[in-house]
This record gives structure tokens, C-alpha cells and sequence, in this order.
């Protein structure tokens, strides 16, 4: 009985052919012996993360950007979370209800992946693209770019700029902790065990079937 590599690696090739298949078998062998004639390839690293909403032409209201917003900063902090990386520059995309797109971006001295700061930022952004803008608009991006992997919180020293979007401030800390305790139940109870409140009657695509169709 074959159990394990060692195993299988005691095992004759010949024996595998005929269990196998000629090349199923060999191939097999080959690799439980370390022969791999096949070459490592690098995936390339992801250059943004990113999240979009279209939901059909709709007043620019207040209601209407908060809950798009928080929505699309909650997957975008949690993928982002998930690759252990962090951005500084946010970029916002809104369509009209004509289908222009106005598109603005901030960069920052520091790598930001807590989900309130997105929020916020995006939120800015998709003011400031509305304002003299249109009153009606039909869909809302958000992507976090200029990433940097392994990033960790580096604390500051209060300088008086307490704000949730500097990582290292106290409550950029406090969103921090907040996230990665709100990390860890989804991933074991699911993505919809926590949400917030302005999201809890959110209806359409799960996020399973949405975040496997935004994969890079």
C-alpha cells in the first residue's frame, strides 16, 4: 500500500505505469523522487486592489456614496488585509448616469489598509468628483495601489493628528485592531457573521462569487 511520498518513491515506476498510465505514472514517480524538469514561474505581484458597484442610475445622495463606499472599503480592506499588504495611493471612479467616468486619486507617505481610512478617503474623493458634477451617477470604484507587502503598523508618537487615516495613530491603531479581530471571526463563522449595521439589508452578488470574479 502506498501511504506516503516515501512510499510511493520505493514504489517501481513500472508498478506505477500500470496502476497510472504510462505518463500519469512516470510523472508521478519522478516527482515523489524530487525531478521536476519543470520550470518555476513567478507570479506577478498584484499593482492594486480593487472593488466596483453599478446599481443603475441613482441620485448622488448622501446615503447612496456612504453605504457604496463602505461596502466596497470593507472587501478592498479585507483582501488587502488578507495579502498582508497595504497602499498608499486610493483612486475613486464614478460613472454618470450619461456614462462619463470621473476619476480622482490621493497618495500618502504611509501604506493604508484599515477599512475606516478607505472609507473615508474614498468617501473625499467621490466628493470631490461630484462636486459641479452629476446628480445622478451609476456606479462606484474604489482601488488601493502603490502597494507595499508585509507592511506593519509602526506606531507614531501623538503628535496631534489622532486621525484614523495615520496607521500609527491611536485611533489608527484601535481601526486596525478592530479589523483584524473582525478578520478573524469571518474567517471562521464567513464573510457575513460581521457586518456593519448600514450594510445589513445589502442584497445581489455574495461576496464568494464577486470576489472570484474581481481575482487578478
Amino acid at each position: 500500500m502506498i501511504h506516503t511520498i516515501g512510499d510511493l518513491a520505493a514504489t517501481p515506476d513500472e508498478t506505477l505505469r500500470r496502476m497510472l498510465g504510462r505518463a500519469a505514472g512516470s510523472h508521478l514517480h519522478r516527482l515523489s523522487l524530487n525531478l521536476d524538469p519543470r520550470p518555476v514561474k513567478h507570479l506577478p505581484r498584484a499593482k492594486s486592489v480593487g472593488s466596483q458597484s453599478a446599481f443603475g442610475r441613482k441620485v448622488a445622495s448622501p446615503e447612496l456614496v456612504e453605504s457604496v463606499t463602505r461596502s466596497l472599503a470593507d472587501r478592498i480592506g479585507r483582501r488587502l488585509r488578507a495579502k498582508n499588504a497595504a497602499g498608499r495611493t486610493i483612486t475613486v471612479r464614478v460613472r454618470s448616469g450619461n456614462m462619463s467616468s470621473l476619476t480622482r486619486s490621493r497618495t500618502y507617505p504611509h501604506p493604508i489598509a484599515a477599512t475606516e481610512a478607505i472609507v473615508r478617503i474614498a468617501r473625499s474623493l467621490v466628493a470631490d468628483a461630484l462636486t459641479d458634477g452629476p446628480s445622478e451617477i451609476s456606479l462606484i470604484g474604489i482601488s488601493v495601489s502603490n502597494l507595499s507587502l508585509g507592511a506593519a503598523l509602526q506606531l507614531e508618537l501623538p503628535l496631534g493628528d489622532d486621525s484614523v487615516i495615520r496607521p500609527g495613530s491611536e485611533r489608527g491603531r484601535r481601526a486596525w485592531d478592530l479589523d483584524r479581530s473582525v478578520d478573524a471571526v469571518r474567517e471562521r463563522f464567513g464573510n457575513r457573521s460581521v457586518r456593519p449595521a448600514s450594510l445589513l439589508d445589502e442584497s445581489g452578488v455574495p461576496d464568494e462569487f464577486r470576489e472570484l470574479a474581481e481575482r487578478r
